[in-house]
């Protein structure tokens, strides 16, 4: 049906002579959509019997060419289009994920691992990124580690990506190595993403180069064993998918929001032993009776200091306070 809204063929020609003439006849709409009227009549069966035109004759006359016709509203046809690709990319999808399942089922005793691609050559390394980016609905969450041997122009077209992508409403969540901050082009561009909309944090040394797009595809990046260069292995839907998005969130939950790695709070002895209570699981009223202060004084400092160190719990605190030496 996508061809009803295109001015360029047949069906789309007499589709919108038909937005433009209210109840027109075929001897009309012919020479407008420059076809002869057994084609305009053939094409007018068609959109009726898609939904995108209707024909309007006397009672006492069955031959359509008698009939008057009139288009549809075009928002209707577009949402009836959009709908239609819906169900489409919903039937690949299952169509794909039951391929997927016999295909590592086939070789689950091939000595392979069915999830697992090995992927060497760069090109298609960074195609497999554009298609887990792409594929994504809900999330993308980004372990970027060094070496940043990106161009200039990669990180550009990344950001243009990306931006698209988190427009249409996917959440991005990255975290960095500490030291991108000093990078001269990977450093402007996370600037440039957490602008945008990006989730960011940071961790002193992650361990590895990631990017998972929802639950559907990781890409593990690696430096290749015994010379230069790297190898990206693809991991599809599996347990090992799953125990890289665990390990993905886990530190996530120890990294510092990139708004606030770069702070270097001071703090006095008063602070520093609120943290080491919190860190050991005391509550504000024990912190408070511990160290003779009002609880609304406790709860305060604290607040602030979960604050400042980006954290959402107290052990994640605790982490990040052990890290920056305040411990």
């Amino acid at each position: 049906m996508h061809d009803v809204l295109d001015a360029d063929s047949e069906r789309g020609r007499v589709y919108r002579c038909l937005v433009a003439r209210p109840r027109a006849r075929i001897q009309e709409l012919a020479p407008a959509a420059g076809l002869d009227a057994d084609t305009v009549l053939a094409v007018l069966r068609d959109l009726a019997e898609e939904g995108a035109a209707v024909a309007f004759g006397p009672a006492h006359s069955s031959d359509d060419r008698d009939h008057c016709w009139e288009a549809l509203p075009p928002a209707r046809v577009v949402e009836t289009v959009l709908q239609r690709d819906a169900m489409r990319q919903a039937t690949a999808r299952r169509a794909g994920d039951e391929l997927e399942r016999l295909y590592r089922y086939a070789r689950r005793d091939a000595g392979t691992y069915g999830a697992l691609e090995v992927v060497e050559d760069r090109a298609e390394v960074m195609a497999a990124s554009n298609r887990l980016q792409l594929a994504a609905r809900h999330q993308v969450r980004v372990i970027d580690v060094p070496p940043y041997s990106g161009s200039s122009a990669h990180y550009l077209d990344q950001e243009a990506l990306q931006r698209r992508r988190m427009a249409a409403g996917v959440v991005y969540r990255a975290i960095y190595q500490g030291c991108a901050f000093e990078d001269p082009v990977a450093g402007p561009n996370m600037a440039r993403m957490v602008e945008a909309g990006e989730q960011a944090r940071t961790l002193d040394e992650p361990p590895l180069k990631l990017a998972i797009g929802d639950e559907d595809l990781a890409i593990v990046t690696l430096p290749a064993d015994g010379r230069d260069g790297v190898v990206s292995l693809l991991v599809r839907p599996s347990g090992l998918l799953n125990a890289l998005a665990a390990v993905f969130e886990t530190l996530w939950r120890l990294a510092v929001p990139a708004t606030v790695a770069g702070v270097d709070l001071r703090i006095d002895e008063r602070d520093r032993r609120i943290l080491t209570l919190m860190a050991s699981g005391a509550t504000d009223d024990a912190i408070a009776r511990r160290l003779g202060l009002g609880r609304r004084t406790v709860v305060r400092r604290v607040s602030t200091l979960l604050a400042h160190l980006g954290a959402t719990t107290r052990f994640q605190a605790g982490v990040q306070a052990a890290r920056r030496g305040w411990l």
